[in-house]
């Protein structure tokens, strides 16, 4: 195969009329990169899986024109970031040299007791799990990958909702594991579909490929929606009960728990899981505190800590132990509480400014609906039938043309299972201020009406 043969297939293959989904062209397009690597450098099948993932071009494109009102990315609001607190913690912690040796040292794999326990105690489970079986990562994304890394095997099985985190889907295919789309409904995932596509794997004779269920029961990313509770302990039942031939985990993936603005809280997933076997709760500060200060966490079944710390031990050696230290300062005092409600005002004002401008300007437009969330930082969109989203359709270059920028809803589905619902889009509102959120509706709306007028004058 020539260079010169390569952007003609590239153009096939990214046909909107395409059935596949955008993680297996982005497979296949690898695939034929492949063929014209170096002689002297091949990369890794690993490094060839990974790709790069779609949201960076879309956060890059972001920052580098500070003019386009970008409803793509999910950054949190830079007027709200806690610069004081971060100052007044990090102060006192270096003004005793006792404590800030301890924290400029190494720290160990699992992470600061500290901080562990002060996680444990404010954990809802059933049954409280031990210390050990609390780590610390680099963010919820470590903790993502490293339960993925250590239950999954090449060509296993990752069931997920349809849409799902489109993130975690570009961690499944850097595994060479597999992502099967499961319906959902206003609540979430569906139970009775969940069994169904597991009895079509049984059926198939590859149950034993189905290794874990994942979830983001809180405001899910890109969904907006809440799992009720009763919900979630139906999927982890089912977990329990379809876990015939291997164990099949459920990661619950509770980023945006404390973000939430006119709902009551949820427990945990953890507190479905009365044995401790099977649920994997992955947390974080930074959509609570702050991104920038790269603190996760993973609460995991006992079976699972060793085989995930000797992972964890082999990439990072223990992750930011100073981040650590002050994040456990930080719950020790009011910083942590405080941080939250400003950020549930904020957003909350953010939220309703977008749902306005929804009603405002898209309701008018046939065929088009939303998803309004209870907290979070996104809202779902449908546009009408036959209207594409990704880059390959009219819309989203239209939207640029005219100012604003989404995140292309067809990156959100797996490969297999569900269909690609290609007319949705997913809506960030948590970085810009309520007037740019409200500009950038207007211009959705806008590049919307460009494209519907243009659909009609064809089919005339």
């Amino acid at each position: 195969m020539t260079e010169e043969s390569v952007p003609s297939l590239i153009r096939l293959d990214r046909d909107p009329r395409s059935s596949l989904s955008y993680h297996t062209r982005r497979s296949r397009l690898l695939a034929m990169s492949e063929m014209l690597t170096s002689p002297i450098y091949t990369p890794t099948r690993r490094a060839s899986l990974a790709g790069s993932q779609p949201i960076m071009g879309l956060m890059s494109r972001a920052l580098e024109n500070p003019n386009l009102i970008s409803l793509a990315a999910g950054f949190v609001d830079q007027e709200t970031l806690p610069v004081e607190a971060v100052q007044a913690v990090a102060s006192d912690l270096l003004a005793n040299i006792t404590d800030s040796r301890a924290a400029l040292q190494y720290g160990t794999a699992a992470g600061l007791p500290a901080l562990r326990e002060q996680l444990l105690a404010r954990l809802d489970a059933a049954e409280r799990p031990s210390i050990e079986q609390v780590i610390l990562t680099a963010g919820s994304n470590q903790l993502l990958h490293l339960a993925a890394e250590t239950i999954l095997d090449p060509g296993d099985v990752v069931l997920c909702a349809a849409p799902t985190y489109l993130v975690f889907l570009g961690t499944v295919a850097n595994l060479d594991a597999r992502a099967c789309s499961v319906a959902t409904d206003d609540l979430g995932m569906i139970p009775a579909a969940l069994e169904e596509t597991l009895q079509q794997f049984e059926m198939r004779g590859e149950l034993s490929r189905v290794k874990a269920i994942y979830l983001v029961p809180y405001f899910d990313n890109p969904s907006g929606i809440t799992m009720p509770q009763a919900r979630v302990a139906e999927i982890v039942e089912l977990a329990k009960s379809w876990s015939r031939e291997s164990k099949i985990h459920v990661i619950a993936d509770e980023a945006y728990r404390e973000l939430r603005y006119t709902s009551e809280d949820v427990p945990s997933a953890i507190a479905a899981d009365s044995e401790g076997d099977t649920v994997v709760v992955a947390g974080t500060f930074s959509k609570s505190f702050s991104p920038g200060i790269r603190v996760g966490w993973g609460v995991l079944p006992e079976h699972l800590v060793a085989p995930m710390l000797a992972q964890k031990g082999n990439i990072d050696f223990g992750s930011p132990n100073l981040n650590q230290h002050i994040m456990a300062r930080v719950l020790a005092g009011s910083f942590f509480a405080d941080q939250v409600a400003c950020l549930r005002k904020s957003y909350s004002a953010k939220m309703a400014a977008m749902l306005k401008a929804c009603d405002d300007y898209l309701r008018p437009i046939e065929g088009v609906r939303w998803i309004v969330p209870a907290g979070g930082l996104y809202v779902w969109a449908h546009m009408p039938d036959g209207i594409a989203t990704g880059p390959q359709g009219e819309l989203f270059d239209l939207a640029i043309q005219h100012g604003m920028l989404y995140v292309p809803g067809e990156y959100c589905f797996a490969a297999e299972g569900e269909p690609v619902e290609r007319n949705t889009m997913r809506l960030s509102f948590g970085v810009q201020s309520c007037e740019r959120i409200r500009e950038g509706i207007n211009a959705l709306a806008t590049a919307l009406h460009l494209v519907s007028g243009q659909r009609a004058s064809n089919i005339s």
